[in-house]
């Protein structure tokens, strides 16, 4: 296991990993979906001289009833299929969940049904209320995610007091708001 800043992962690294999550994620994982996992920590998981595991911290304003936070975003958590089941996602959890712990308010991530219970079993609580996204015409409802977004405390303990009623949004980003 190893953690490196998007800056310090070599060309050839990069392409290695671009390669596992499509691989892991076959179909569906866009260039706009790779660009969301860039710009912040990633952690590797290695065997056999192969990088085959991989979770992404990046930085995103998240504000819970209007009140901004710094939130870890986790992005691109992917093993590749030969290497499933062997612990390697509990270890590349481990590290981004203390990265998220130790450096942001909260941490947050978009899962859908197949995912949640990883997360779910870590501590990680679906958002209880609704969800929204920061767009440039202002605060938009993204009614489609609210089921889907989870989220971790962090450094910041900002969760206590978000209910059914609290308003989860994030920063614009071209493609998924989550």
């Amino acid at each position: 296991m190893r953690t490196v800043h998007t800056a310090d992962l070599t060309a050839a690294e990069r392409a290695e990993v671009r390669i596992l999550i499509d691989t892991a994620y076959r179909p569906g994982f866009t260039d706009a979906d790779w660009s969301h996992a860039l710009g912040g920590l990633h952690v590797l998981a290695e065997a056999g001289g192969r990088i085959v595991g991989h979770a992404a911290v990046v930085q995103r304003s998240l504000l819970i009833d209007g009140v901004p936070h710094r939130g870890g975003y986790l992005e691109a958590v992917a093993v590749h299929p030969d290497h499933q089941r062997l612990g390697y996602a509990a270890a590349l959890l481990d590290e981004a969940e203390r990265i998220i712990r130790a450096g942001y308010d909260l941490g947050a991530l978009s899962a859908g049904p197949a995912g949640a219970g990883l997360y779910t079993r870590r501590g990680w609580t679906r958002w209880p209320g609704t969800t929204a996204v920061l767009t440039p015409r202002g605060l938009t409802a993204t009614p489609g995610d609210d089921r889907n977004t989870y989220v971790l405390p962090g450094a910041g303990g900002p969760l206590a007091g978000a209910s059914d009623s609290s308003v989860l949004a994030c920063d614009f980003r071209i493609g998924d708001a989550w």
